[in-house]
């Protein structure tokens, strides 16, 4: 079987009519030399056979400039598996007359998305139709990219990237469209000057879990209890059985604002599982705004911001901007990472693509509280802003308010490609939920309203 290079959708097309007639077609959607294992064509196609799948890709190797073989696992391709930078590795095989199904509405000016339009396609063949894995190592090729995990992170908010950014955001829309997954209604909002004050007269709190973070704490908790605001505020930080000097650092901190929740470890909890213990807590105040324990607020007017744009907008998450920096607060690439992308009426949808919605994040209490944070370390915030996104309104501030500093102690600073693979099956996990519960809330309000249309009438009529 011949390995065909996908360049766009009319040329594959066309290499299907012109191909013998086969069940699947073998595409490579790499340039680099792909080394097939013996027999894996033909492994290949007998999970297709056996599953009739309209795709199955598999486990791959790298190689090294030395030589040397890099295993390159994959994950499994679920509902939810939407954003545009899912990994098949560089070689799929694809059903034929599904491309072709799938295509037949094709329009010429597809072919010339960044991506030839593989995006549209697969996500065309995702609709009632499924994807099977090979976890085995079939191929091998050159590997291409030698950064880090943490280096490679916000490839996708690149500001260099914002004309192909635009065109998947278009692409995700439609295909949101075609199964009823949009967010349509109009979010809700507060109006929170008719409100009473919080019964602890805390206005905001700043959030700050930590563990073992005794080098970059005290800047944290110097940059918030620095804040100019014009309300009272405190900041929590929930320390998680830190070993290393941060808990007697935080203890020596004289200031009546600070909050300390100590937990000895037998709590089992991640971070998510520490701002639950913030926000449900007694000292938490109607905005919980986040601080990461190894970042600082760029000004001392952060809070002050990000409380009066909760005012302005009655939104029940507010989200700012952030600087990239090093641990020196030396900027480095990409910069400011503002998330340009999202847009009031369409940035519920897009959150579904991306990989998270930015720092720092700020949640209307009483709302976070009826969520509440799944216990893990990693998409704990991005479960909360989108689920959040399905319902109530989800303020930016485009403007830089937060250093984020990368440096070796960062948690994700060089992950095995085994624990990104984890983080990446579980944003997929809580996109597939959140995509689920979308379509099922759209078609049960699409069904009543239709009862409703036929019932009205012949009331009427009775009448």
């Amino acid at each position: 079987m011949k390995i065909h290079r996908f360049k766009n959708i009319e040329a594959l097309r066309e290499e299907i009519f012109h191909s013998p007639l086969e069940q699947y077609i073998l595409v490579s959607l790499t340039d680099r030399e792909i080394k097939l294992q013996p027999h894996a064509i033909r492994r290949m196609r007998q999970v297709g056979e056996d599953t009739d799948v309209s795709m199955v890709y598999a486990w791959f190797r790298e190689v090294n400039s030395d030589g040397s073989l890099l295993d390159h696992p994959l994950i499994q391709y679920t509902p939810g598996s939407v954003r545009d930078d899912f990994d098949f590795g560089g070689l799929v095989m694809l059903n034929s007359a599904d491309v072709l199904s799938a295509t037949e509405d094709f329009e010429s000016d597809e072919s010339e998305w960044s991506d030839g339009g593989w995006y549209s396609l697969r996500l065309r063949l995702s609709q009632g139709r499924f994807f099977q894995m090979v976890p085995e190592y079939l191929y091998s090729m050159e590997r291409a990219d030698y950064r880090k995990s943490g280096e490679k992170q916000h490839d996708y908010v690149d500001p260099r990237n914002i004309h192909y950014q635009a065109e998947m955001e278009e692409i995700l829309y439609q295909h949101l469209f075609e199964i009823d997954g949009l967010v349509s209604s109009s979010p809700e909002t507060f109006d929170y000057m008719s409100m009473d004050s919080p019964a602890n007269g805390i206005e905001a709190s700043v959030i700050i879990p930590v563990r073992n973070r005794v080098k970059t704490i005290g800047d944290a908790v110097k940059s918030a209890l620095s804040q100019s605001a014009d309300f009272n505020y405190n900041v929590i930080v929930v320390d998680n059985a830190s070993t290393d000097g941060t808990r007697e650092l935080l203890t020596s901190i004289n200031d009546p604002r600070l909050k300390l929740i100590q937990l000895d470890g037998t709590e089992g909890l991640g971070i998510g599982g520490c701002w639950n213990e913030a926000i449900l807590s007694e000292y938490c105040g109607r905005f919980a705004v986040q601080l990461d324990s190894d970042d600082i607020y760029s000004s001392e007017n952060t809070l002050q911001i990000i409380v009066d744009e909760f005012h302005a907008t009655g939104a029940a998450a507010v989200i700012g901007s952030y600087f990239m920096t090093d641990f020196n607060l030396r900027p480095i690439p990409p910069g400011l990472i503002d998330h340009r992308e999202w847009t009031d009426s369409n940035g519920p949808n897009n959150a579904l693509r991306i990989n998270g919605f930015g720092a720092p994040r700020a949640f209307y209490t009483e709302v976070a509280r009826q969520i509440l944070f799944p216990n893990v370390s990693y998409g704990e915030d991005y479960a909360m802003c989108l689920r959040l996104s399905r319902n109530y309104k989800i303020a930016r501030i485009f403007d830089g308010l937060y250093y984020c500093r990368r440096w070796e102690g960062n948690s994700d600073a060089a992950l095995p490609i085994e624990k990104v693979n984890q983080h990446n099956a579980y944003k997929d996990f809580l996109r597939t939920n959140e995509l689920i519960a979308r379509v099922r809330y759209n078609r049960e309000h699409a069904a009543s309203d239709e009862v409703e249309e036929d019932v009205l009438p012949d009331n009427d009529e009775n009448l």
